[in-house]
């Protein structure tokens, strides 16, 4: 139902601090600037960091990953070691390197099959959650499948434009925690029918239009149903 991630929203205090860590520190470009408010390409997905002056806001604290080559893993954890106290993990024969951004996001560098150079897309976002089961069937309302429950039962993965993990409070690796008020825009050939599946549950319909929904989900994470030609 939903094809592709349009683009991850967070808030930050300083659009300028950001903006020196994200291109930078990561060497992302800038394709769009307002007044509150930048974007960044990733890949086919955008960065939108955000002053918090208006709905909807930017995510806190997200943990949220970029997908880099395999190859310039070593580079990147070569660079990045210079100035940031790294943690790294294994999952299976991947490696993820992790590092905060200024404003406390957890922000992950995963070995994917991309092409790159650098970062090439958002492959993982984490939400907070308050309660695993009505939002795990809420998503997978939307498409998503469930890969993987955490032996804590504190977390559920599932899998459908990206990776999408479902946390209820609690620090993962890295103390990374999930967002809360996160923003999402998601691609679908059918944004009434995104709607029409999980109407009867969200919060709130923000705007509906023939070309795009924006709703905000039981634990008020907004997200945006965008078809193709947005």
């Amino acid at each position: 139902m939903l094809t592709g991630l349009s683009w991850l929203a967070l808030e930050v205090t300083s659009l300028e601090r950001a903006r020196t860590f994200y291109e930078e520190t990561l060497d992302l470009a800038v394709t769009t600037q307002r007044d509150d408010e930048l974007v960044f390409a990733a890949g086919e997905t955008e960065l939108i960091l955000r002053r918090p002056t208006a709905f909807p806001r930017g995510g806190l604290h997200t943990h949220y990953a970029f997908s880099i080559p395999h190859a310039e893993y070593d580079d990147w954890w070569a660079r990045l070691s210079e100035a940031y106290e790294l943690e790294e993990a294994q999952f299976g024969p991947v490696s993820s390197l992790y590092l905060d951004d200024p404003d406390g996001n957890c922000v992950e560098l995963g070995q994917q099959d991309v092409s790159g150079p650098g970062i090439d897309g958002i492959f993982e976002v984490v939400l907070e959650v308050e309660s695993l089961e009505r939002a795990t069937a809420f998503y997978t309302d939307l498409g998503f499948e469930t890969v993987d429950t955490g032996s804590d039962r504190q977390r559920v993965r599932l899998h459908g434009p990206m990776a999408l993990e479902l946390w209820e409070p609690h620090l993962g690796i890295a103390d990374a925690r999930g967002g809360v008020h996160v923003d999402l825009g998601f691609e679908t050939e059918e944004p009434a029918a995104a709607l029409e599946a999980i109407s009867d549950r969200v919060r709130a319909v923000e705007r509906e239009t023939d070309d795009s929904v924006v709703v905000r989900d039981p634990d008020g994470h907004f997200l945006t149903f965008t078809g193709a030609q947005c």
